[in-house]
């Protein structure tokens, strides 16, 4: 049975396939009529969103399949490494737009814009924020990496627009206007190629627990009142579509073994009762 995180991921790519598939083909065909690159690099940054779209729905399918004998955590990094795809495509994109642009400065060639510019750019760049905040939307509910990224695709796409859209209004007066706004569209779409790739890296080494969170575990702990006993060495295992926590506890060294897996045990029922998340307590006399 599909899950709703899943039925949520499959209706925002289906739809950001279908928009930007549609902004695609307006944005091309305005850029081939006034002969402009960042226009066309604009329709094809466009089109890469609905690739990733297309990647995205994959990666979802593959990691909603359940724990198997040979992936006993799952398969919800599937997701992370659809997120380091979509980075990877988008850096690639902004090499041929960036080598294009200078190439164009060289030769000292402009564009013409008209009416039908403005109106095609403006369109994209209020639909594009629309469909960034839908996957952002969709991403928090359901801590979903890939998502994310396809929400940083959008919005890119739409900051992207916002100099096409400055440069189609000042081109008459620059020549030089279309080949250096192409030059800061790849710049853009560079910067967002590292701030997903180092995101989705981050979780995949793993990441220090946040301060918020971790005063969050001690206070759940402490709170149990088990006697004394200290916590340290918290570490989260991002696993996309779970979380797996780890800690060591000190309790006093005179209890038994039967006493100490006992008060583990409530610890580990605590955590994932009031955090959601596995987790697997190590036991330490107190003062080792």
């Amino acid at each position: 049975m599909i899950s709703n995180r899943d039925k949520a991921g499959y209706l925002e790519s289906v739809v950001s396939i279908i928009v930007n598939t549609a902004l695609f083909a307006l944005k091309f065909y305005t850029g081939i009529i006034t002969g402009s690159i960042a226009l066309i690099a604009d329709a094809w940054h466009t089109l890469s969103d609905s690739l990733t779209s297309i990647v995205i729905i994959v990666a979802i399918k593959f990691s909603s399949k359940k724990p198997d004998k040979e992936h006993p955590f799952g398969h919800g990094r599937w997701e992370q490494i659809a997120a380091l795809f979509v980075a990877f495509l988008l850096a690639v994109i902004a090499y041929e737009f960036a080598k294009d642009s200078i190439e164009r400065f060289g030769n000292r060639q402009e564009a013409h814009f008209g009416t039908l510019a403005i109106v095609v750019v403006a369109a994209s760049i209020a639909i594009k924020e629309l469909l960034a905040r839908y996957a952002f939307y969709i991403a928090k509910k359901y801590d979903s990496e890939a998502i994310k990224a396809d929400g940083w695709h959008h919005r890119s796409d739409a900051l992207s627009s916002i100099p096409v859209l400055i440069g189609i209004l000042f081109a008459s007066e620059f020549w030089w206007m279309d080949s250096v706004l192409g030059f800061i569209l790849s710049l853009v779409l560079l910067y967002a190629a590292y701030k997903i790739a180092k995101e989705t890296v981050d979780k995949l080494l793993g990441e220090r627990p946040s301060k918020e969170l971790t005063e969050k575990i001690y206070d759940a702990v402490y709170n149990l009142n088990l006697g004394d006993l200290k916590l340290h060495h918290i570490h989260v295992h991002n696993y996309a579509r779970h979380h797996e926590l780890t800690m060591h506890i000190r309790l006093d060294g005179e209890i038994s073994i039967e006493e100490g897996h006992r008060i583990a045990t409530i610890i580990e029922n605590k955590i994932e009762n009031d955090f959601g998340m596995q987790a697997t307590v190590h036991v330490e006399p107190l003062y080792a």
